[in-house]
């Protein structure tokens, strides 16, 4: 007998409930979207115009800026650098604004766990 999806979902903890109802998670979900949208745009944005500027204008893309190294390669190599900065970026913020809130309801989770064993 297979469970469907509703029935998977009427078993869960219903302290995961408790905690979705609270002011602070909304506010986790809010700062996560606050960087994650701008962040993925800016990068796609990026990425999107190193392959248009590779289709439509290969003779920029081929300008050899020194020795070996023309445009082309230098943009595939920002790719990575762009890659690494944002990481780093999402790090620095997740440390400030969204692993205090997370360590928040983790706690309460905690608290709501124990409290409930001892019953």
């Amino acid at each position: 007998m297979t469970q469907t999806p509703h029935d998977q979902a009427a078993r869960h903890d219903p302290i995961y409930d408790h905690l979705a109802a609270k002011p602070e998670f909304a506010l986790l979900r809010h700062q996560y979207r606050r960087f994650i949208i701008p962040a993925t745009a800016v990068f796609l944005g990026w990425y999107g115009l190193y392959v248009v500027m590779s289709m439509f204008a290969p003779d920029f893309m081929n300008h050899v800026l020194f020795g070996r190294i023309n445009v082309a390669l230098v943009f595939g190599l920002l790719q990575f650098v762009t890659t690494f900065g944002i990481a780093y970026l999402y790090s620095q913020y997740s440390n400030k604004h969204l692993d205090p809130l997370a360590k928040l309801l983790n706690d309460e989770y905690d608290a709501d766990r124990t409290g409930r064993k001892d019953h």
